[in-house]
């Protein structure tokens, strides 16, 4: 006789689960306004609703706040790129771990955000109804190279979605 047993599990992804993952961005940006006195309060506020926006909805590509200098990111650089589990678990990391003391002289803070596959589903129409929903509103801009490299060092996940944090390391 043969025994056979079936698991089955869903998890919707709810505002409660994008709050989770944007907070421990919001607190990565606090350690870096911490040590290299940028974004301010209210950009952090800013970002964090922005990003709730988007992982509600799933419009998130990756998103990247930091400092540039010659249109390229340099230590510190956070990005975080999005991902949808599709049922695997992955680890829910504590924020942390910003490189204290890099060299920010002559650098601007900046932000870059692309979006996901299921914003280009989108009417016209429904896109201008989602971006009248967020904090501010992003303008075109080229993406800025890197002076050195990204370097996944984190992933914040809950209710089956992830942001995969990479942060930019010097050669």
């Amino acid at each position: 006789m043969t025994d056979s047993y079936t698991l089955s599990d869903t998890t919707t992804f709810t505002i409660t689960h994008a709050r989770h993952i944007a907070a421990k961005v919001a607190t990565d940006l606090k350690r870096m306004q911490r040590f290299y006195g940028k974004p301010s309060d209210s950009e952090i506020a800013n970002y964090e609703l922005e990003i709730i926006e988007f992982l509600a909805e799933g419009f998130l590509g990756t998103v990247a706040y930091g400092f540039h200098c010659n249109g390229k990111w340099i230590e510190p650089t956070l990005e975080y790129t999005a991902h949808d589990l599709a049922g695997l678990p992955a680890e829910d990391e504590d924020p942390g771990r910003i490189r204290p003391g890099a060299d920010i002289t002559g650098a601007s803070f900046y932000s870059f955000l692309t979006y996901s596959d299921a914003w280009n589903y989108l009417s016209e129409d429904e896109k201008k109804k989602f971006r009248e929903r967020l904090p501010f509103i992003r303008t075109g801009a080229e993406e800025p190279g890197v002076n050195g490299y990204f370097s996944n060092d984190r992933t914040y996940s809950a209710g089956g979605r992830a942001l995969r944090r990479a942060s930019v390391r010097s050669f």
